[in-house]
């Protein structure tokens, strides 16, 4: 319960660029960084979901500032727009291995990524950060997002929703299940667009969305209990589909989400990892 009502308070509080910063070279970055510094997988989704709130409120910041500033620009002073979009672009890197640093002590207080670490990575990169530039950026990140850093992800709806299934008797082997809603859930990261357009399509039974259509479309985007239950219903489909239809019943009681909406959103997550467009 607790978690379905964070879900809608976040639904409600959207931002229109909401997604903006989850691109997939992005994502597949944090990861990647994530697995060659031995982070727990909340850690990466933790460092995706913090980079995207931090970044969205920077932007809407500057955009603030830049409109304030719009006299004193017209008079020769303050800064231009394109000198604010450099700014961001120099620092997103800097702000990344922030994102990761914070979301490792959030999760693994014995495997915190120091500084030392994050300062030898940057340097292979030719970047010369030094220790107080790297406090200085986590602290940017706290200042912005006002300390509120330890959300939820999609994978505590997931595995929450997994220990309501074993409650309920939905018995199913629960680490193979539980591994395979992991890679699905991956997946669905680091294809989220390509996902998403092809849920869409199936929503308005339309190949042509409108812009309204788009803009819409954004709250199921990042429902993070819609996500979880289609993972846990694909990945059941592929590991045991003689159980897909109990467990899809399962968690349409649970959640209240359609067995329909779960069904279409396992079929755009299986149309990707197949390559078919066979029905």
């Amino acid at each position: 319960i607790h978690l379905a009502t964070e879900n809608e308070r976040r639904l409600g509080e959207l931002s229109a660029q909401a997604g903006c910063f989850k691109q997939p070279p992005v994502v597949e970055f944090i990861f990647l960084l994530s697995e060659k510094w031995h982070l727990d997988p909340p850690a990466r989704y933790q460092a995706v979901e913090l980079l995207e709130r931090f970044m969205i409120k920077q932007a809407e910041q500057i955009c603030k500032s830049s409109r304030e500033n719009v006299k004193s620009r017209e008079q020769g002073q303050g800064s231009s727009w394109s000198s604010l979009q450099d700014e961001i672009c120099d620092t997103l890197l800097l702000r990344l291995v922030s994102c990761i640093q914070l979301a490792s002590k959030l999760s693994l207080h014995y495997n915190i990524v120091n500084s030392d670490t994050v300062l030898k990575f940057l340097q292979s990169l030719k970047y010369s950060y030094t220790k107080q530039e790297l406090l200085e950026s986590e602290l940017a990140i706290l200042k912005t997002l006002h300390f509120q850093i330890n959300t939820t992800t999609p994978l505590a709806y997931v595995e929450l929703l997994l220990e309501v299934l074993g409650h309920n008797g939905c018995l199913l082997p629960a680490k193979p299940l539980h591994q395979m809603c992991m890679q699905l859930l991956d997946f669905s990261y680091l294809t989220r667009d390509t996902i998403y357009d092809t849920l869409l399509k199936i929503a308005i039974e339309n190949s042509t969305p409108s812009k309204l259509q788009v803009a819409k479309f954004l709250t199921v985007k990042e429902d993070f209990m819609l996500l979880a239950v289609g993972i846990i219903s694909t990945s059941v489909f592929v590991l045991n589909p003689g159980h897909w239809k109990q467990v899809v019943e399962h968690l349409n009681c649970i959640t209240g989400i359609t067995s329909q909406s779960i069904l279409e959103f396992s079929y755009a997550v299986l149309k990707h990892i197949l390559g078919s467009t066979t029905p």
